[in-house]
């Protein structure tokens, strides 16, 4: 999240320690007669370089032996963490933990990655371990608060609808702010550009201001750099605000000075410059000039991200300056006689926390608009409201999933309110979105009619129904709608909306997760639609349960994508029930040799175990067994005529149950 706020440019040090690794391999190239550097050195080599990606294969590779080394594990999770792959992040996680050796700090991070997931329920018991093992209670106090709360706020989510708009690309835009029927926004140019150098810390080109059109409905298009003075320094540009008029605009942007705080991280240093924030205004037929805000202090601490109130006669703005209640604050300054601004106040403890408040935004009937990550939330930033001004504020309130997730969510404008609803921008870096911070508009209206979908959790083998199993409901995307857990009589209900397409998945322990698919589309009134899921039991010794649609193309053992999907819920159930062993096998129909048959079935339950393996499964958990034709469950053998169906009957790929 600091990285929103400060621009971290490295130097030397990390072409240095390069420069000396490369030095030592050669010198010890010669001395040790060739000797080349050994997978480890190479995986550890690209991991103090943050080549995390490139890092990844190779720490799987160590991972995957007799007895791995906790710390090839941890760094692998670690990787996953920092390349924001969050699912792969949690099944390793859930290895490092397991093993005696494991460190508070990897409880922590285990805690943080659950959250990302929207597994709170875990990640409050991870966070409350490293509590109980450091006796450090108050680093996580605020986590697990929030743990608790969007428990409650994912069962009843609120009626925001959420679109990701198409001005976005695979870099980041974020911070929307309209004037007229165009908006300005912070992005990431997309290649270099002349004169403008790369931030080191993502590798991508140095934030700038670009403007958009704006429809009536809030759709965003033909997105532009913008021209002119506006985009002119060196580094990190944005966010803007303005004024009603669109004649004075508040841009941040990162002090160009030479001057900043020397930090270090890891082996690497890098300068910390701060931010500062300068006022653009022009007269009708000139360009725009712009004058550094009055209380600017780079050498000392950061200004920016301003707001205007409704009357124009308060500029609130965040800051890290002394006399903060920690981490960045709102502050404020109030116009003067003469169109200066005051001396700068803090706006009080009631919105600001000891963590960081950033990206205020005023609305109607003073309503205040921020983030923080300060306040119990659904993780990262979250965004609160609060009404009031200046230093007197009511409690803030957050605003709750959908408009929170798992990620950071900030920048929060509404552009109108009225007795329909509301409507308005958001940025995110939530999973499912196009690139790092996605803006997303949002409406904010009751449904006309009420879709309700009504479901049921039991036990596969025995049809009893499942109390506490954790029920989840996915868009078309992937991305989480709604999360509860089913109730003493194994039922649950979700309200739908039109024209939607979702999954719904069941999960427990010692059991194997089952899912359904159900769409709203072409429903025009109020109605229920029915669901059962059904959870195999993995804790019955013995017990074999088929994966359905594990599909492999003709004669070939490759995963294709969507037997990937399967075996990604073998997964869970797997690291959800570290203590299961099973067989996995892979069966044929009579169609060709019996000796070929056996040797593509053992090639297909091999590639499903090594795809497990590589997804943070230890292969000592299972066994990869072919079957051949030897196991029909039909009649359909050697020479026997049958049908296309029935053929398919018997290419099944079957989950034993060794050990729990």
């Amino acid at each position: 999240m600091k990285e929103k706020l400060l621009i971290k440019i490295y130097f030397s040090v990390a072409a240095l320690m390069a420069m000396l690794t490369t030095m030592f391999l050669m010198i010890a190239m010669v001395a040790f007669g060739q000797e080349q550097p050994s997978l480890r050195d190479r995986a550890d080599a690209l991991f103090q370089r943050y080549g995390y990606a490139d890092a990844v294969p190779l720490y799987q590779k160590l991972a995957d032996r007799e007895k791995p080394r906790l710390q090839d594990i941890t760094r692998l999770a670690y990787c996953y963490l920092q390349m924001k792959d969050y699912e792969s992040a949690e099944n390793w996680y859930a290895r490092v933990v397991e093993m005696e050796a494991s460190n508070a700090e990897s409880r922590l991070l285990y805690g943080e990655v659950l959250k990302a997931n929207g597994r709170y329920a875990e990640a409050k018991q991870q966070l409350a371990a490293y509590g109980e093992l450091t006796g450090d209670v108050a680093r996580v106090a605020v986590s697990m608060a929030g743990c608790d709360s969007a428990q409650v706020w994912m069962a009843h989510p609120t009626v925001h609808q959420l679109q990701n708009e198409p001005i976005n690309t695979s870099l980041s835009e974020f911070s929307v702010f309209p004037v007229g029927n165009k908006v300005y926004y912070t992005g990431e140019p997309d290649g270099y550009m002349r004169g403008v150098d790369r931030y080191g810390w993502t590798g991508n080109a140095f934030l700038r201001v670009y403007t958009a059109d704006r429809s009536a409905g809030n759709a965003l298009s033909n997105s532009v750099m913008a021209t002119g003075e506006i985009n002119h320094a060196a580094y990190h540009i944005g966010p803007v605000s303005a004024n009603a008029a669109g004649d004075t605009l508040y841009v941040t942007q990162t002090y160009v000075g030479n001057d900043g705080d020397l930090e270090r991280e890891g082996r690497r240093k890098y300068r910390t410059n701060k931010l500062e924030l300068y006022i653009y205004t022009r007269q009708p037929g000139e360009g725009w000039h712009a004058t550094p805000f009055a209380y600017n202090h780079a050498e000392t601490y950061s200004v920016g991200h301003a707001a205007l109130s409704e009357d124009g006669n308060t500029l609130y703005f965040v800051s890290d300056m002394p006399g903060g209640q920690g981490g960045t604050d709102i502050w404020y300054c109030e116009r003067q006689a003469d169109g200066s601004w005051g001396a700068p106040v803090n706006a009080g403890d009631v919105i600001n926390s000891a963590g960081d408040e950033l990206f205020p935004n005023i609305g109607a009937e003073h309503t205040l608009y921020y983030s923080s990550d300060g306040f119990a939330g659904l993780g990262g930033l979250d965004v609160f409201r609060s009404a009031g001004g200046k230093q007197q504020w009511t409690e803030p309130r957050n605003l709750r999933y959908p408009v929170n997730s798992s990620g950071d969510d900030f920048a929060y404008l509404v552009t109108a309110e009225g007795e329909e609803g509301i409507a308005g921008y958001l940025s995110s870096n939530r999973k499912g979105g196009k690139g790092g911070d996605d803006i997303y508009s949002f409406t904010y209206e009751k449904p006309k009619i009420v879709i309700l979908l009504q479901g049921t959790v039991s036990d596969k083998a025995t049809g009893t129904r499942l109390a506490d199993a954790a029920v989840t409901l996915y868009d078309g995307e992937r991305q989480i709608v709604a999360k509860k857990t089913s109730d003493g009589s194994g039922t649950f209900a979700f309200v739908l909306n039109r024209d939607k397409a979702y999954t719904v998945l069941g999960q427990k322990e010692k059991y194997h997760a089952d899912s359904a698919k159900v769409s709203t589309r072409g429903i025009t009134s109020s109605d229920t639609l029915k669901v059962a899921l059904l959870l195999e039991p993995v804790f019955e010794v013995g017990r074999t349960f088929e994966l359905e649609n594990i599909y492999y193309d003709f004669d070939k053992s490759d995963i294709r994508p969507d037997a990937a999907a399967v075996l990604d819920e073998l997964v869970r159930t797997l690291r959800d029930n570290p203590t299961l062993k099973i067989e996995l096998s892979s069966h044929t129909d009579s169609r060709g040799s019996d000796a070929y048959n056996m040797a593509l079935s053992q090639r297909r339950a091999q590639a499903a175990v090594d795809y497990l393996v590589s997804k943070g499964i230890a292969r000592n958990r299972m066994v990869a067994q072919g079957y051949g034709e030897t196991r029909l469950v039909n009649d359909c053998g050697n020479g026997v005529p049958c049908t296309r169906e029935q053929h398919q009957a018997n290419r099944r790929t079957e989950v034993t149950i060794l050990a729990y």
